[in-house]
């Protein structure tokens, strides 16, 4: 067998195994006791159901991790990449043609195994424990509109970023680099008033305290916005968010309508003071840059492996002598390969992250003078959407880009903490 191969399934098999230990560890540690901190916030029942959506959701996840690594090490072992691409060859089309049908292929094969997953988490789960609001007709555009997004903007780049790696040389993966970093950047710029309302309404939020509330703050923050939105976030479910989208004053402000419904002016003008605290902490600039030179360093590792013929026999993808490779499955491959790496850079990312938030939380306190405002909003969205009080700390270092709510609790309790 071959030797990357082998590594392949290694790292597959070793990566759903530490998934599986983190998500028992985490259930483990659910506290029948209730916090002090949220006593008089849940009754019992309410807690109760909240340990019962995480076992419910963990036993979800683990069986939908067992099925998904399950198929893709038996298409792997049997040849479905060779044979897929056999399929997309057919065609008589080039490098990029046949690159663009084996990718194509592969998400909507990948789209068509996890959609049975989509269905039982939206109107089994989600539904169970009143959250779901989304309807069949919703469900079914919201995947057509995806996947008709996926064709749109990513095949374009995909050809793009083949054919400079095909045609450049072994500065190929450098100008991929540019073209992505140009793209991601055009999306941060228009996806709020292109990409975004294609799956939600934006409603400019009406005339009233609130609105002044948000645009005096904003005032006070020297934030320039180009509006302020409600979005109607209940079509699809009962949780709660917000954010503020995109850069310079192309800025805006969103905020689900589920949550305006159920927090005061005082909470909600918390919120928003903690996401403009990531704008104006740097927080945004430095995860994109970040971000940046993350796939910079992947993209150059891209460029050494492609040229290594084990690489397509792992995938059993014929590499002829005189043609081009194909590099469509080397890339496939190295995604595969890389699974390690990117878990690292998604644990130290993560890190940073909640850093960020604790950070973001010291500002919303610093610039409202009402910490117990944003106290209050956070432990509302905690008890409406059953989150977990107590995860196990290996599931934080693993997977949490926020911190825990007790902790961001007692840090908001004691400003000046930011780890």
């Amino acid at each position: 067998m071959n030797g990357f191969l082998i590594l392949i399934l290694i790292i597959l098999i070793a990566d759903a195994l530490l998934q599986f230990v983190v998500n028992a560890l985490n259930v483990r540690r659910l506290q029948t006791d209730l916090p002090e901190e949220f006593k008089g916030w849940y009754d019992a029942d309410r807690y109760q159901q909240s340990q019962i959506y995480l076992r419910t959701t963990t036993r979800f996840e683990q069986a939908q991790l067992l099925v998904t690594t399950g198929v893709l090490a038996a298409f792997l072992i049997a040849g479905g990449f060779g044979w897929l691409d056999q399929v997309a060859r057919s065609a008589g089309g080039g490098l990029i043609l046949t690159g663009l049908l084996f990718t194509g292929m592969l998400i909507l094969a990948a789209t068509l195994l996890g959609l049975p997953f989509r269905l039982y988490d939206t109107f089994v789960i989600e539904a169970r424990h009143g959250f779901n609001r989304t309807t069949p007709g919703t469900f079914i555009a919201d995947q057509l509109k995806s996947l008709a997004l996926t064709a749109l903007l990513g095949g374009p780049l995909l050809a793009g970023i083949l054919w400079f790696f095909a045609e450049a040389g072994s500065w190929g993966w450098l100008i991929a680099w540019g073209v992505v970093i140009a793209f991601q950047f055009v999306m941060i710029l228009l996806g709020p008033s292109l990409i975004l309302p294609l799956f939600n309404t934006f409603t400019p939020l009406p005339e009233g305290e609130l609105r002044t509330s948000i645009e005096a703050y904003a005032r006070g923050q020297s934030v320039p916005l180009s509006g302020i939105y409600a979005i109607d976030g209940s079509r699809r479910s009962s949780k709660a968010n917000a954010y503020v989208t995109g850069l310079g004053r192309l800025k805006r402000i969103a905020l689900f309508d589920t949550l305006v419904a159920k927090h005061t002016v005082s909470e909600l003008v918390a919120v928003l003071a903690h996401e403009v605290g990531h704008a104006k902490l740097g927080h945004i600039r430095t995860m994109l840059l970040i971000s940046s030179l993350t796939t910079g360093f992947m993209f150059f590792l891209l460029s050494l492996f492609l040229r290594e013929p084990g690489l397509y026999k792992a995938m059993q993808v014929p590499w002829p002598s005189g043609e081009p490779a194909p590099l469509y499955a080397g890339m496939i491959a190295f995604g595969l390969l890389m699974a390690p790496l990117n878990r690292l850079l998604a644990v130290w990312g993560n890190h940073r992250s909640r850093r960020h938030e604790y950070e973001a939380d010291a500002f919303a306190v610093r610039t409202t003078g009402d910490a117990e405002a944003m106290i209050t909003a956070l432990k509302k969205l905690s008890v409406e959407n059953l989150s977990n009080l107590s995860p196990h700390p290996l599931m934080v270092w693993l997977e949490y880009s926020h911190p825990p709510i007790l902790e961001r609790i007692r840090a908001l309790r004691a400003p000046g903490r930011t780890a």
